[in-house]
């Protein structure tokens, strides 16, 4: 067994996660010595098994401007066509349905990712950085040291033992979760859901599902399918995602109670799942079949972490920490977010700064950030059959992320504690709406007749909204930073009184405890399904 000298930072794993990390080190730190293992080999399969690959803005905000990956994001993958809705439960008529999207794509890029192409990308430029990437390799052990001593990871490096002494250890080893499980860190988080997915070698192109000349002129261009498509029912979704490679991803999502992974963890029950109850899916894939590339279930893949970033010199990014949902595709931002405190983090430890401090105050930040969205998940997934309610709660849901989450991130306040003070009490209220406003929209579905009219809700039709899209990359000092915020904060007070009108217009005997229902300002919504 061989002994090599002490790194600065070794990093388990080199899948999104780890090789972001490294990259973004790399770039902030140019002599540091960093290491990464990954179990899997180099190049990785044209569409890799792995979830992960829709990105929204923050995600894609992170990967083209933090990363600087914008030209391999344009060139190998495809620009999204946002997200877009359709409640097509038992049903194969596209053009009588409600359809929630764009008509044409809004200004703030987002990208649909070729996981495959993607982390092979990756892989190469953190060799070209100098980087010592061992990929086909496998960690076998970590020993935390006390105090200032070292950290040591024990790995078997192409088949050879070696021993690694580092200073910083960062798990990003996804679901294998090393320092979780070593520490006994994991944290139910009562969002109890499954998933299945998988991986066609061909385009399942929706626009071809529908011949109705009217309905496929909605959109400019008539090009559905470079969309997050998703076929929803009461209490689940189904997802369509085009890759870079030419090959279409496939999942199912849904509540563990209303549609148990049992009736659909093999390829054969998901079909005929999928024929029960989107039978348009069904029949695409029927048509491929024999270009089926693989198949894979997750049950319960909702997850906490009762701590994620430490003092002494250890933390988890990725999926080895915590994991929402697949739903508005929120792992790249969390990957994101993470790998910056992280690199915040070793900074001050080079600086000879206290770490643990800094530790304690970013993993506060970085868990509010993640309360604030599960609360977007949990307990919802029943409303994903209703096209009136959940199409509100689509935007509600947008303009919360939009409004103070992503404008935290694009404005580079992550870190800015004084910012983040002078704005608790705005961030406060923006975090109780969001509670108020998800518990009503569970009320709200459950007084609803369920209205699902041929018509498309078209997220464009709303200035406000493609407004908040179209300035999220305005470059804002701190006292315009400022007053974004309140502003933001101001228009979903607005907002929410908006919705509580159009909710008891609907459903008078509608209980709204509370919740404001005079906006004092016009924040205008679609006009009503029913």
């Amino acid at each position: 067994m061989s002994e090599t000298p002490q790194h600065d930072v070794v990093i388990l794993g080199g899948g999104l996660a780890g090789l972001c990390l490294a990259l973004q080190l790399r770039d902030r730190f140019p002599d540091l010595d960093i290491v990464v293992i990954e179990r899997n080999a180099h190049p990785l399969p044209l569409a890799a098994h792995k979830v992960g690959e829709s990105t929204v803005e923050i995600g894609a905000h992170y990967f083209s401007e933090t990363l600087g990956l914008r030209e391999h994001l344009d060139t190998a993958h495809l620009h999204k066509f946002g997200f877009r809705f359709f409640w097509t439960e038992g049903r194969e008529d596209l053009e009588g349905v409600t359809e929630l999207g764009v008509s044409t794509v809004l200004p703030t890029t987002t990208w649909q990712l070729d996981r495959g192409i993607l982390e092979n990308h990756l892989g190469e430029c953190v060799r070209q950085r100098n980087i010592a990437f061992h990929d086909g390799s496998v960690v076998r052990g970590v020993e935390l040291g006390e105090g200032d001593a070292a950290h040591t990871v024990r790995a078997t490096i192409r088949g050879n033992e070696q021993t690694f002494s580092t200073r910083w250890v960062v798990d990003a080893a996804g679901r294998a979760s090393i320092l979780k499980r070593k520490l006994n860190l994991a944290e139910d988080n009562n969002h109890d859901v499954n998933a299945v997915w998988f991986r066609i070698d061909a385009m399942l192109a929706i626009d071809d599902w529908c011949s109705d000349d009217e309905w496929s002129g909605r959109c400019d261009p008539p090009e559905r399918w470079r969309s997050t498509n998703h076929l929803c029912g009461p209490g689940y979704w189904v997802w369509l995602i085009p890759l870079g490679s030419g090959a279409h991803s496939v999942g199912i999502v849904c509540d563990a109670k209303m549609h148990p992974i049992e009736t659909m963890n093999t390829f054969e029950r998901a079909m005929e799942w999928l024929y029960k109850f989107q039978p348009l899916v069904a029949k695409a894939c029927e048509a491929e079949r024999a270009k089926l590339l693989d198949f894979r279930f997750l049950r319960n893949y909702s997850h906490g972490c009762k701590q994620v970033f430490s003092g002494d010199r250890w933390a988890m990014a990725g999926e080895s920490g915590v994991f929402l949902d697949p739903f508005y595709s929120p792992g790249s931002d969390f990957i994101g977010i993470a790998n910056t405190y992280i690199c915040e983090l070793i900074a001050l430890d080079r600086a000879n700064k206290p770490v643990g401090p800094y530790a304690r105050m970013y993993e506060q930040l970085y868990f509010s950030f993640y309360a604030n969205t599960m609360s977007i998940y949990r307990d919802q997934y029943p409303i994903f059959g209703d096209a009136e309610v959940m199409s509100i709660k689509v935007i509600w849901d947008y303009t919360y992320y939009w409004g103070v989450l992503c404008q935290i991130v694009f404005q580079n306040r992550l870190t800015d504690i004084a910012l983040l003070g002078d704005l608790n009490k705005e961030f406060n209220e923006a975090a109780r709406l969001n509670l108020d406003m998800q518990a009503l929209f569970r009320r709200w579905y459950a007084l609803s007749p369920r209205p699902n009219p041929a018509v498309l809700l078209d997220q464009r039709d709303l200035p406000w909204f493609v407004g908040m899209n179209t300035t999220l990359h305005d470059e804002l000092d701190d006292a315009e930073v400022r007053e974004r915020l309140r502003g933001n904060v101001a228009l979903m007070r607005n907002l929410a009184a908006t919705i509580v009108a159009r909710a008891q217009a609907a459903c008078p005997t509608l209980d709204v405890m509370g919740l404001p229902a005079q906006p004092s300002a016009q924040t205008p919504l679609f006009a009503s399904v029913a």
